[in-house]
């Protein structure tokens, strides 16, 4: 979980490259409008930061994954990197795109969500396995590919590695988390944990 002092905030304007500005200023043209969370670490590699958020704008607001199943991607990485800047920010975009709050709360708490569509089942079957074995089944493909097809798949196992990219970044940067909800802390030996 973040905790700690910033270690890589934004870097004062004044104190920016030429080539830092310019990454700035093509993401605050975008439909991000700004440099936030794990953008102010990947600035120090501006060139890196650009083809990074190039790929999430692509994932997030042209891909071809249902809103609902990209969010609810994004929330499944962030509890298993317990990213709370990932989960503060899309759990509110999660759920006005229509995902069940008790899918979210489930996800939350590590447990697999009681009520699920067949799209959800397959985000959250697919995910769990692939975090937990570091592999996927054919039965757990062969149901992904059934109801998101394969360039539905695909989008999801990369929107996975990418925000799994993202909370690895803000976790060893203790990026500062924004106003929203909060996961709750799992960790053995946490007041929250098991």
């Amino acid at each position: 979980m973040t905790g700690g002092p910033d270690r890589l905030p934004l870097p004062p304007e004044e104190e920016r490259s030429a080539a830092q500005r310019a990454a700035v200023a093509e993401i605050s043209a975008g439909p991000r409008g700004g440099v936030i969370g794990p953008f102010a670490p990947l600035l120090r590699s501006p060139e890196l930061m650009t083809r990074v958020q190039k790929v999430g704008e692509h994932l997030r607001f042209a891909g071809g994954l249902s809103r609902r199943l990209f969010e609810m991607a994004v929330l499944v990485v962030s509890r298993h990197w317990d990213q709370q800047f990932e989960w503060g920010h899309h759990h509110p975009l999660a759920l006005a795109a229509g995902l069940d709050p008790a899918i979210a709360d489930a996800i939350a708490e590590n447990r697999r969500p009681a009520r699920m569509d067949a799209g959800a089942a397959a985000v959250w079957d697919l995910l769990d396995e692939l975090h937990r074995t570091r592999g996927v089944s054919d039965g757990t493909f062969d149901r992904a590919l059934a109801e998101l097809g394969d360039a539905g798949l695909v989008e999801l196992v990369v929107t996975a590695g990418y925000y799994t990219t993202l909370a690895m970044v803000m976790n060893v940067a203790r990026t500062p988390v924004p106003e929203g909800p909060l996961l709750p802390d799992l960790r053995v030996g946490s007041p929250d944990g098991r």
